[in-house]
């Protein structure tokens, strides 16, 4: 009995054949995009992104975090 993971694989990649080749670039970049926002990176990592971000000045005040948020 074939295993689901490799089930899912293999719909993957008939589907993936199916793209035309002028948009696997445009696929692969999507493929990486939602693999990276899926996996959690370990804390470290993120600390150390984090402080790197901040020391470059690319921060967002406090209050703009909460804008468009409110419970009504």
């Amino acid at each position: 009995m074939p295993s689901i993971k490799s089930t899912y694989k293999k719909q993957l990649y008939k589907e993936v054949e199916a793209v035309p080749e002028e948009y696997l670039q445009l696929l692969l970049q999507i493929i990486r995009t939602y693999r990276e926002s899926v996996f959690l990176r370990p804390a470290a990592e993120s600390f150390q992104k984090g402080w790197q971000e901040a020391h470059a000045g690319e921060i967002v005040p406090l209050k703009h975090l909460w804008e468009g948020i409110d419970g009504e």
